[in-house]
């Protein structure tokens, strides 16, 4: 049965089926779940062994190229990149694209199993490696607590007391604490002062340790019970270890070992990280969402709860917020449903000017039932309210009417022509439903490279091309069905007057535009020609497009990457960080220079709070500051202010600035790596690359991975001597290590709190460099101490590399470069520049060279992309030939794609837009718009030949009678996407489609007609 009579003849089926998409599709999108960016799982993890004491060589060599060895066994993983340096190997794995999110506990398993396999393989001394495949978990919301006078015990204390609360808040799925600085108890003995007493090192140290260990005392049987044992003994104060009596070997005389040494509660030395927020010690707490819930949802639960607990929070301690995921999103939905809002009001007013009121009024219905019909199956298959999927529905509006304007102006002209709307639905629906099916599947098709794209920048993308399919499909089904209906109720027969039955194509655009046609027809050759020199001239015009990957985010926040040169002292690189952020306050507050927020991270990267941050390892030379500005506009000011500012005022440190990005975040946008097993070699190699990028004035944050090479203090063990008096090289070692770091020599508990126990000297021994001559080290054979220089030749120094990096089990060092900010420049345009130099430097026999960076990361994501296109473009094309059962006919509409790169160059050089993936993605889908424009003419003029109606004419009538459609179509697509084109994201991607289509659909109503004529060899008649 037809699809139009069906509809029209069972008016309570089609009711309830506009019924059905307006309530279902109102609720379902109440329901659906909201973020800013699609789910995304990072296919990583982080592989940590501590081997402490040893050299980055003896890492590499024996810690992690077992590891390395063991893990490339496995068929998941893409990449292994590893640091090795002085007691630390840090293994990432990037696990390959097409591996789902339910398929990663099993990887990860795996690598566990492997990890655990190697353990045999490890030397003695190797901390069990820890596997962190939550290294890609991304804290949608990070809150600082910090708090002037308190100490980091105090402000502990208080963060685990939110982490409790905040965890049992539905919709959170994990709350964790970042920047604790481990508090110990520390027992300060001058080695010194122990040589002179001749007291035991080792007795003291392992008395310390005996009398606070927990041990079983057992149980004791009394009548019918059994009873628990537990001595007292344990220190439950810190005074109390200085009441601990101890004697000389041999001796009955008894000490306090408060009067050889100072007992008292101290924070490491040495911590991993430390956090400032707003210029305060600060720890960060970090609280990720649950899979598919309402992000704002759960944001406004979590801001609730904390409101509720605020009676709890002490006085004098801060709770801010560093970034809140959950109003980010709130704003960006909330700005894509007034974008959306606004396109659809454009579209419908768009219509009821050149469709008429009623008509402009059915298809505005008509849109709106199959935009709700769209949220009930993003609904059923999960699809969230983010940016990809909003901006879909915005690229989709124009194309979700093309189909319900080819049947309403097919009814219209029929009931114009006299027949009834019963007569003329069925004819109209019968004869365009399988060629606007075509079409319409085309369109899709169009899309199916970023859904059948496997990598990374795919899967972030799969949502646009799911909801573009749901869409217009749903299309399809409403214009073949309720639109019919609508038609039905809103037009009567015998709406027409006696002159438009001869001729509805009377207006002036009509014959302006037959005009024109006959034009064209007449001088064929010259049209081409025009036609051709124009699409040459764009094709050549695209090498002066500028080249991005992802555009920047328009969150106004940046980072600033501070490195101080390797080997620098956590503490060192704090004070630096301290004083630029005292800097930064001082210029608010005399200023206001527009900063809302200022956290920064010493010793690594901050946690990762959104999909496109990339958290920096663990480096003591390392700190990052996340500065939150009011607006764009104050941060693009500022930010190259303080670039300028801090390289002339703290010229010590290397800096990298970078905008919050939409997209990946590699180490540097210019990635140049060198492979081979000489670190001399390696470095000579970097050295001349980074002279390169450093006499090119737009590139700047130039370095290179392995830093500077940093001094090794070398005691010379005298093997004779050492043996003479029973110093072995772990005697040597225990010694330095308690002088001058200190060493751990048991476990303090307060409550549920355990501290370590640290021995170590005094200030004035272990921070004086001149301490290592006057070392005393114990015997741990002969139980005293020997002086230093009985057993050290000497102290001599070396120069080592402090960090050895690997790629795929290779060697391998990258030197980066970033484009400078705050002008034109972008990496592709600086990589132009620079790369034929890099590339001309000669490689020594078994040395290799590759570009990483964004060139690396968009030609991955480019070639999955274009890999699928053949097969897709194929599929579009068989299908066209099964339309109409010719190879001509879809040749001729072929012809006419590549029109649309005139308009798509124009528009990205008139407006200096970047030619990005997103505006990749948005020349593909052209295609599929162009083609479905073109099956409509030609499947019009097939019409008008089967009628009977002499060639030249037909083409002529079918091409004027296709104008309304084609540029209704195109014009409410074009108009549809002018919301976003002030968005950073889908910004190029509008311009690409308004300017392509615009130009390729005028382009098409000339070109089509002329290319048919030509194909088919129809010639210009005589008299027209």
């Amino acid at each position: 049965m037809n699809f139009a009579q069906y509809a029209i003849e069972h008016k309570v089926v089609s009711w309830m089926f506009a019924l059905l998409l307006l309530v279902g599709g109102s609720i379902s999108f109440l329901g659906l779940g909201q973020l800013e960016f699609p789910e995304f799982t990072l296919k990583q993890a982080l592989v940590v062994t501590a081997y402490p004491g040893a050299s980055p060589e003896q890492v590499e060599e024996e810690v992690t190229l077992p590891l390395e060895d063991a893990l490339q066994q496995l068929d998941a993983i893409k990449h292994i990149t590893s640091i090795s340096s002085a007691g630390l190997s840090q293994i990432e794995i990037e696990v390959h694209e097409h591996y789902g999110a339910d398929e990663l506990p099993q990887v990860w398993d795996e690598v566990r199993r492997k990890v655990n396999d190697t353990l045999g393989k490890l030397p003695p001394g190797v901390a069990t490696p820890a596997v962190m495949d939550d290294f890609g978990d991304v804290y949608g919301i990070l809150l600082n607590v910090s708090g002037d006078g308190y100490t980091s015990r105090e402000l502990q204390n208080y963060a685990d007391f939110l982490r409790r609360e905040l965890v049992l808040v539905d919709g959170v799925k994990k709350v964790t604490i970042a920047g604790k600085i481990t508090e110990q108890v520390v027992v300060e003995i001058s080695q010194q002062k122990l040589y002179a007493l001749g007291l035991n090192q080792d007795y003291i140290y392992g008395l310390i340790n005996r009398q606070n260990v927990v041990s079983n005392a057992g149980s004791i049987r009394v009548g019918d019970n059994r009873i628990r044992i537990h001595p007292t003994g344990e220190f439950s104060r810190v005074e109390q270890m200085e009441r601990l009596l101890i004697s000389a070997p041999g001796s009955t005389k008894m000490v306090y070992l408060g009067d050889i040494a100072q007992v008292y509660k101290d924070n490491d030395e040495t911590p991993t990280s430390i956090y400032h927020g707003n210029g305060e010690s600060a720890l960060s707490i970090g609280i990720s969402f649950s899979s598919g819930v309402n992000v704002v949802d759960v944001g406004a639960a979590i801001n609730a709860r904390l409101v509720e607990l605020d009676n709890e929070r002490p006085i004098g301690i801060e709770l801010n917020t560093v970034y809140d995921q959950s109003k980010m999103v709130d704003q960006t939905i909330t700005g894509f449903l007034i974008n959306l809002a606004e396109s659809i009001a454009i579209v419908i007013v768009v219509l009821l000017v050149f469709m008429g009121v009623r008509a402009g009024l059915l298809m505005g219905l008509v849109l709106l039932l199959t935009i709700l019909g769209t949220f009930i199956m993003m609904k059923v298959l999960n699809i969230e309210l983010q940016i990809i999927s909003l901006g879909a529905l915005i690229i989709a509006l124009g194309m979700l009417v093309d189909n319900a304007i080819v049947v309403t102006e097919g009814i219209l002209i029929g009931i114009k022509r006299g027949q009834t709307r019963l007569e003329t639905s069925k004819q109209v629906v019968s004869q365009t439903q399988w060629p606007l099916l075509g079409a319409t599947v085309i369109a899709i098709l169009a899309f199916a490279p970023i859904g059948l794209s496997d990598t990374a920048t795919g899967e972030f993308c799969v949502s646009l091309f799911q909801v573009l399919l749901i869409s217009l499909f749903i299309s399809w089904i409403t214009a073949m069905t309720l639109t019919p209906f609508f038609c039905h109720l809103m037009f009567k027969d015998g709406e027409v007057s006696g002159d438009e039955i001869d001729d509805p194509y009377k207006g002036l655009i009509f014959q302006l535009y037959r005009t024109c046609l006959n034009l064209a027809m007449r001088f064929r050759a010259v049209t081409l020609l025009i036609v051709i020199a124009a699409l040459f001239t764009s094709v050549m015009g695209f090498g002066y497009v500028k080249n991005v990957f992802f555009p920047a985010s328009n969150t106004p926040m940046f980072f600033v990457d501070v490195w101080m040169p390797e080997g620098t002292d956590i503490k060192a690189t704090e004070a630096l960080i301290g004083r630029i952020e005292k800097d930064l306050l001082a210029q608010q507050e005399t200023q206001d220079i527009g900063l809302v927020n200022l956290t920064s991270v010493v010793g690594q990267g901050a946690q990762r709070f959104v999909l496109s941050y990339a958290p920096e390892k663990s480096y003591s030379s390392y700190g990052q500051l996340l500065i939150e500005m009011t607006d764009l506009t104050s941060l693009n000011r500022y930010m190259r202010a303080l670039e300028k500012e801090l390289s002339l005022k703290y010229p010590e440190a290397e800096y990298r600035f970078k905008y919050m990005e939409n997209g990946p975040s590699p180490a540097a946008k210019i990635e140049a790596r060198f492979y081979g097993e000489d670190p001399v070699v390696l470095r000579q190699l970097a050295t001349q690359a980074k002279a390169i990028l450093d006499a090119e004035p737009t590139a700047v944050g130039v370095r290179h991975s392995w830093r500077n090479q940093v001094i090794l203090i070398r005691p010379q063990l005298a093997l004779a001597q050492a043996r003479e008096t029973g110093i072995s090289k772990q005697d040597l070692d225990n010694s330095l290590l308690i002088n001058f770091s200190g060493k751990q020599i048991g476990v303090y508990r307060e409550n549920s709190h355990l501290m370590p126990i640290i021995a170590r000297a005094p200030a004035e021994e272990r921070l004086d460099a001149d301490s290592l001559w006057k070392l005393q080290v114990w015997s741990s054979e002969n139980n005293v101490f020997v002086p230093a220089t009985q057993v050290v030749s000497e102290f001599s120094t070396e120069w080592e590399n402090p960090l050895i990096m690997r790629r795929d089990r290779k060697r391998m060092l990258a030197v980066y470069a970033d484009p400078i900010n705050g002008t034109d420049e972008t990496a592709d345009s600086v990589f132009k520049k620079i790369r034929a130099d890099i590339e001309a430097i000669p490689l020594p026999s078994g040395y290799e060279f590759e570009w990483g960076g964004e060139y690396e990361t968009a030609g991955e994501a480019q070639v999955s992309v274009f890999s699928s296109i053949p097969m897709g473009y194929l599929a579009m094309f068989l299908i066209t030939v099964l339309l109409f059962n010719s190879v001509r006919q879809p040749l001729v509409i072929w012809f006419t794609v590549p029109l649309a790169l005139i308009g798509v160059v124009s528009g990205l050089l008139i407006f200096d837009a970047p030619f990005s993936f997103m505006a990749l993605l948005g020349l593909l889908s052209l295609t599929g718009m162009i083609i479905k424009n073109g099956i409509v003419l030609v499947d019009q003029i097939n019409l008008e030949l089967r009628e009977g109606k002499e060639a030249y004419r037909a083409v002529v009538d079918s091409s004027v009678s296709r104008v309304r459609p084609v540029l209704m179509a195109a014009i409410t697509t074009m108009l549809g996407m002018v919301p976003l084109l002030s968005d950073a994201f889908f910004g190029s991607m509008a311009i690409t489609i308004i300017f392509g289509l615009g130009f390729a659909s005028v382009l098409t109503l000339i070109v089509l007609p002329v290319t048919y004529t030509l194909a088919f060899r129809i010639p210009y008649p005589k008299q027209v």
